[in-house]
């Protein structure tokens, strides 16, 4: 009984993030994003964004890093508006998220997450919740995207396959890149990586990495990371401190500030660096993909 009464509760909570009156559909659908001095709280007390702005180009990709806690999360969660700024704008191409129309706003995103969502099903169902008219050949061609077509040819009953509940029957990797494919099927305008290679090895990191660099190179895309190789692949870097973008640039030029970037490469990246170096790979393995100039 109980538990019907806490599923009641649920479904009588008020919703917060409603559509507008008359809500607006952007004229080009391009992925570009304006943070216009954003100020947000989850709680109306304590601030985790103060007075965030940047600007995201269509076709360009920007890497998100900063300590745990700096509010990294938190700024991708307002595009898709699942929660409202308290003060100043986000812009989704070219229109602010609050007066746009919800559905085609999140249509239009998609977000790939360090903790990967797969139902107990096969690997086509999975897909095919992104878009559920998806052709065979559609499939194939996110698959092969998502460096994940190869694993599935081996499979016996191939895109049939059944992945167990959350993908039990799947290495992270291969939950990873299953969950870019379905993303890609979504044909999204932005693209969201939030530190899809986390909790991977640097041989399965590597085969996400050869999956999303080409990605970023032709979408919008907005990647929270903390590993060297992802945030290399980006066009700049915001570094966030205490809910505030402190630092802005390109690798080069931030390592040598020494500032918060210099304090997370020398801490983060560096050590990632040494065991780059420590790694002989067997014939079975591949080469970190840290391996940048």
């Amino acid at each position: 009984m109980a538990l019907f009464t806490r599923i009641f509760e649920y479904f009588d909570m008020p919703i917060e993030i409603e559509q507008p009156e008359n809500p607006v559909i952007p004229e080009n659908n391009t992925g570009r994003v304006e943070f216009r001095s954003v100020d947000f709280s989850y709680d109306g007390e304590r601030q985790i964004l103060k007075n965030v702005s940047f600007t995201l180009e269509s076709g360009h990709s920007v890497a998100i890093v900063g300590p745990s806690g700096s509010g990294k999360s938190t700024m991708i969660n307002l595009i898709p508006r699942l929660y409202d700024v308290q003060g100043g704008s986000v812009l989704f191409d070219g229109v602010d998220v609050r007066e746009q129309d919800l559905e085609h706003l999140r249509a239009n995103i998609g977000i790939v997450s360090q903790e990967t969502y797969l139902f107990n099903g096969t690997i086509r169902e999975n897909l095919l919740y992104a878009k559920p008219d998806a052709t065979e050949t559609e499939l194939i061609e996110a698959c092969k995207k998502a460096n994940i077509y190869d694993f599935i040819e081996k499979q016996e009953l191939g895109l049939d396959a059944v992945v167990g509940n959350r993908g039990l029957k799947l290495s992270g990797g291969e939950k990873q890149r299953i969950s870019i494919a379905r993303v890609l099927l979504k044909n999204p305008s932005l693209l969201i990586f939030d530190e899809a290679t986390s909790a991977l090895d640097s041989i399965s990191e590597q085969k996400i990495q050869d999956a999303i660099d080409p990605i970023i190179a032709e979408r919008t895309s907005i990647l929270i990371a903390h590993r060297l190789s992802t945030i290399l692949a980006a066009d700049e870097i915001l570094v966030v401190k205490d809910g505030e973008i402190v630092e802005r640039g390109v690798h080069t030029e931030l390592v040598k500030r020494g500032g918060t970037y210099t304090e997370l490469y020398e801490t983060q990246f560096s050590k990632a660096l040494a065991q780059r170096d420590e790694f002989v790979p067997t014939e079975t393995e591949d080469v970190d993909y840290l391996n940048h100039e």
